[in-house]
């Protein structure tokens, strides 16, 4: 469901909120450069940092303070309450070991991606991607493969939230040559990202379908373009893929 627009927002908490944000996006921070950021006060700031530091959402080094792993906990709460997670992680673990690659479960919420579960095969890649990570669905091949069986008046309300940033040169950033390329995922049964948010990376994703037709989530296998191309990129990761989506919305349907 899209987030829906408020004007009862507690400030407060919001700005909390978005000083955990600046954390995780400066990783780490100083008093002094987080009240820059915010216009706020030295002593305002060092009020917020010193309540999530006592309750163990942040810690503080020397001068800095960083995200705490007690946001950890939350994370993984959120991770297991999910069930898609319970129902695929293991063949998405399988799916890493017989590709070599490193294989992804995406969910999405509120509009945007998130990695729920990742497996890393024995040829795996390092990527900037980690379990949590928040990605727009349009410049990756699994929030295509999501996008492409949603309502359109539904994509239409992510896209006008959300808007298309470019990535790389290879990120579609126009509505009307996304929706060209749904009637090529829906005709083909897989998306394929040829290097639309990470140059050199490829990506191939399907989706995960319920048996009411509504789209759970999405696999993907990502690996270098020199190694995902020709016959490799087109039919055989994606036929593996499919297969492996039929095992995960089988288990979903008798779960």
């Amino acid at each position: 469901m899209d987030h829906e627009q408020s004007t009862n927002y507690v400030k407060t908490a919001r700005t909390t909120l978005r000083i955990l944000d600046a954390l995780k996006h400066k990783r780490g921070s100083t008093v002094t450069e987080l009240a820059e950021t915010f216009d706020l006060s030295k002593s305002s700031i060092h009020n917020y940092l010193t309540t999530l530091e006592h309750d163990g959402y942040v810690v503080k080094e020397g001068n800095a303070y960083r995200i705490g792993l007690k946001l950890l906990d939350l994370g993984g709460h959120a991770q297991h309450g999910q069930p898609l997670y319970d129902v695929a992680r293991n063949e998405v673990a399988s799916l890493a070991e017989e590709s070599g690659e490193l294989a992804n479960l995406l969910v999405e919420e509120n509009g945007k991606g998130f990695y729920l579960y990742r497996a890393h095969g024995n040829n795996a890649v390092q990527t900037d991607s980690y379990v949590g990570q928040e990605v727009y669905l349009h410049n990756t091949a699994l929030g295509n493969a999501i996008l492409a069986h949603l309502p359109p008046e539904r994509v239409d309300r992510i896209i006008e939230t959300h808007g298309m940033p470019e990535a790389t040169e290879n990120t579609i950033t126009d509505r009307e040559t996304l929706f060209e390329e749904f009637e090529t995922i829906r005709e083909n049964g897989y998306a394929l990202d040829d290097e639309a948010r990470v140059k050199g990376l490829r990506c191939v994703a399907v989706p995960i379908v319920n048996n009411h037709d509504e789209v759970e989530g999405a696999i993907s296998v990502s690996g270098p373009s020199s190694r995902f191309q020709g016959e490799r990129f087109r039919e055989e990761l994606p036929t593996m893929l499919l297969k492996v989506a039929n095992v995960i919305e089988l288990n979903i349907t008798y779960n």
